[in-house]
């Protein structure tokens, strides 16, 4: 009778277990995909050089994230540099700026290094508008007049972060997040020089994206989305959304 009691305890004891490992093992997948999705995001940026350099190769048929590797024994000094005259001032557009970018499709030596550079010029009043950097973090460094400047944060909190840029000041605008450039001097330009951390960061201005896709967003969609009449949208969308990147 003893035997037979420790032997259903037994019994019991393995059917508990049993059970507590078939309910973990959800609980193991769910933390291992977890750990895989964080360990995605952790390298979702340009990709880092396993070599010295890799030069892009402009005409490679291969398909991959940025650009297939020129052979090294192509490379020369040529591939590193442009003369890209950024002292020289640029003429704005509409909005008041110019972006002149120096990325990978300028300089190939750039392919893996994640940086590129760019000069922005400002007319009086000027402004480079709304947008945002969709793979990469931006410094900016004003040379020359004076600069408003700003970004805003995500949902839900949209904390606007902004600061008035003298010449030689320095402001960060975090990757991913809407910011803008503007010259509130009604009578001198400005310029500044930004770098980015990525040999393509891309850029999304704000007003272009939305009243000017190809082909356009449905007005009633916009019209809802800004709780604006619908020929306020009409109008919107006949404007010319001008680029100011070049």
């Amino acid at each position: 009778m003893e035997y037979t009691t420790r032997e259903r305890e037994n019994n019991s004891a393995e059917k508990r277990a049993a059970n507590q490992s078939q309910m973990a093992s959800p609980s193991i997948c769910l933390l291992a995909a977890l750990l895989a999705l964080v360990s995605c995001q952790a390298i979702a940026s340009d990709p880092s050089p396993l070599q010295d350099f890799c030069v892009a190769d402009m005409h490679s048929p291969v398909l991959v994230n940025g650009f297939a590797c020129l052979d090294p024994k192509y490379v020369n000094a040529d591939h590193f540099f442009k003369a890209a005259m950024l002292d020289t001032p640029r003429k704005t557009n509409k909005v008041g700026s110019n972006v002149t970018l120096i990325n990978v499709m300028q300089i190939p030596g750039l392919n893996t290094l994640g940086i590129s550079i760019a000069r922005i010029d400002y007319a009086p009043l000027g402004e480079n508008p709304p947008h945002t950097h969709p793979r990469a973090t931006e410094i900016l460094t004003v040379l020359e007049g004076t600069l408003y400047v700003g970004f805003v944060t995500s949902n839900p909190n949209n904390t606007l972060f902004s600061k008035v840029l003298n010449k030689g000041d320095v402001f960060v605008f975090p990757e991913g997040l809407i910011h803008f450039q503007f010259n509130p001097n009604p009578h001198q330009p400005a310029v500044a020089i930004a770098a980015l951390s990525s040999q393509n960061p891309g850029a999304i201005t704000i007003a272009n994206a939305v009243f000017g896709s190809k082909p356009p967003i449905s007005d009633k969609v916009l019209a809802k989305a800004f709780q604006v009449e619908k020929g306020t949208i009409d109008w919107l969308q006949a404007q010319f959304w001008e680029n100011n990147h070049y």
